[in-house]
């Protein structure tokens, strides 16, 4: 392992527990420290062509990659809204719950739907067509299954400001309210060291700014991100 990544990276083997929403893959780097020092880790390149890319390349959407009976999504919205009512049956599927939104900080009732249920989207905080032009291309397909599905990379947030999202980086959008901009940018930064995915100098630029109005904001861990039944 270089120097550089000693003091942002150590190597652990994931340890897997019934009920939490972690993706099987060992020896992923567990990242800790500083967003801004963490963030000096990462290689700095063009982006890919987009080529090739389809949602299906990292597996079945919302797959039960953890074993835990549900499926991805109802995991993180069981996370991340409050007063959620659960199906009694069998206890995954999330019917209503309060969304306090981490990009706008409006507040969204949740009523699950064919027409209310697109209110609140599970947002990959790294979009996979985004990782797929930085190094996601050179993935097997359990580590893009992997990435898909890591509660690291995955929030429940308003539809409307997801779509406005859509597959941008860091460069190209960052949440409205400026207030929520540091822990976004610190979240982008440790799933792509936890993955090896790359940064373009632009990228790495837009969290260097956000960054420097938080030089200690750390990174998240996945013992942040998991979620228990």
């Amino acid at each position: 392992m270089p120097a550089r990544l000693a003091p942002a990276l150590c190597v652990l083997l994931a340890a897997t527990e019934c009920g939490l929403l972690e993706p099987e893959v060992a020896d992923r780097p567990v990242v800790t420290g500083s967003a801004l020092e963490v963030l000096s880790t990462l290689e700095v390149r063009d982006r890919a062509p987009r080529a090739g890319y389809d949602r299906e390349l990292f597996g079945e959407a919302w797959a039960d990659v953890d074993g835990n009976g549900c499926d991805t999504r109802n995991d993180v919205l069981r996370r991340d809204l409050d007063d959620v009512d659960l199906d009694r049956r069998n206890g995954c599927l999330v019917w209503a719950g309060v969304l306090d939104d981490p990009y706008s900080g409006a507040v969204i009732d949740f009523v699950r739907g064919p027409e209310t249920s697109p209110l609140v989207q599970i947002d990959h905080v790294v979009a996979l067509s985004d990782a797929w032009q930085k190094g996601a291309q050179e993935w097997d397909a359990a580590t893009r299954e992997a990435f898909a599905n890591d509660p690291l990379n995955l929030l429940a947030v308003d539809g409307d400001v997801n779509d406005a999202k859509g597959d941008g980086d860091a460069a190209t959008w960052l949440p409205p309210d400026r207030g929520a901009r540091c822990a976004y940018v610190a979240r982008q930064v440790a799933v792509k060291a936890t993955y090896g995915a790359w940064v373009t100098e632009a990228e790495r630029d837009a969290v260097a700014r956000v960054l420097a109005d938080c030089p200690d904001e750390p990174v998240p861990t996945a013992d942040d991100a998991a979620t228990s039944r």
